[in-house]
């Protein structure tokens, strides 16, 4: 067996030891192909298909964002799909089981397979349309549910390790933010663990509760707009402008470099301008 880095050298019906395409101009891959390694695909932005009956020992399909479907019959122990933003449904029989499942920042998906084997790791971040996951579901180390829409994990999953986007939780982090105030964010020592508890807070909440520094007001349509810093240790301070939506008269707060001065830099940045004079709305809303 052969390891391959050129899409012409691949044969119909071969299998290989490992497979290499990073980054090609590869569209689609021959049928009955096996790999008993590595399949590496990340970055083939141009792949359409897959041929069914797929195996490799891994598969990596990271941004792969042409994909619109996985083939029938796949099966791999290691299958990486993240920013796949192109698949939606899963192939009716297919096979993932002993090492990892990663679908990080697949907007498409509702659901993991349903023929889903048992996994040591499944990686869910960014999955903003995983509501739910299916009773007896086996991960035998951690899963990461960062920025999923999921409240709980069935009863199967009991035992299992949290993350959120690569940090390790708890369940009351995870699942129950609104018990998480800011001062325990303030005081939390480790500056990952910080980051994720703010986030499930929300800057909103977390700006509200934490006494921040005002450092410029000024105002526009929708009435006076507010920068506000809070320090936080071991980090970069958290800078936000708080302002308020003209037709609605809500208030949001939107984060902005540490380094910004002004409201009016701040809300030039946020319309992508660096430099606050080249930014001249005709209407701010």
């Amino acid at each position: 067996m052969q390891a391959v880095t050129s899409p012409a050298a691949l044969r119909a019906g071969e299998t290989y030891r490992s497979v290499d395409l990073a980054g090609s101009d590869v569209d689609e891959l021959p049928p009955g192909l096996t790999v008993r390694y590595a399949l590496i695909l990340r970055d083939c932005v141009r792949l359409e298909r897959l041929p069914e009956g797929l195996r490799a020992g891994s598969i990596d399909l990271s941004g792969c964002t042409s994909l619109e479907r996985l083939p029938e019959g796949l099966s791999a122990s290691f299958l990486d799909l993240t920013g796949c933003g192109q698949l939606e449904e899963w192939p009716q029989a297919g096979e993932v089981s002993v090492g990892r499942l990663r679908m990080r920042d697949c907007l498409g998906f509702r659901s993991v397979p349903p023929w889903l084997g048992t996994v040591a790791q499944l990686d869910l971040a960014g999955c903003v349309g995983i509501r739910g996951l299916p009773e007896g579901l086996q991960v035998t180390s951690w899963i990461d549910v960062g920025g999923t829409n999921l409240t709980g994990l069935p009863a199967s999953l009991a035992s299992v390790g949290l993350r959120w986007r690569g940090v390790t939780v708890d369940e009351r982090i995870a699942f129950r933010p609104d018990e998480i105030t800011a001062a325990e964010a303030l005081a939390e020592p480790n500056a990952e663990l910080r980051r994720v508890k703010m986030e499930r807070i929300g800057f909103d909440r977390f700006v509200a509760e934490a006494d921040p520094k005002v450092l410029d007001t000024d105002s526009d349509p929708g009435g006076e707009r507010r920068l506000l810093r809070v320090d936080l240790a071991d980090d970069e301070p958290l800078v936000v402008v708080a302002v308020r939506c003209p037709s609605t008269g809500g208030q949001y707060v939107l984060r902005v470099p540490p380094d910004t001065k002004t409201c009016r830099q701040a809300i030039a940045w946020t319309a992508g301008f660096d430099d606050p004079s080249q930014y001249a709305p005709l209407v701010e809303t």
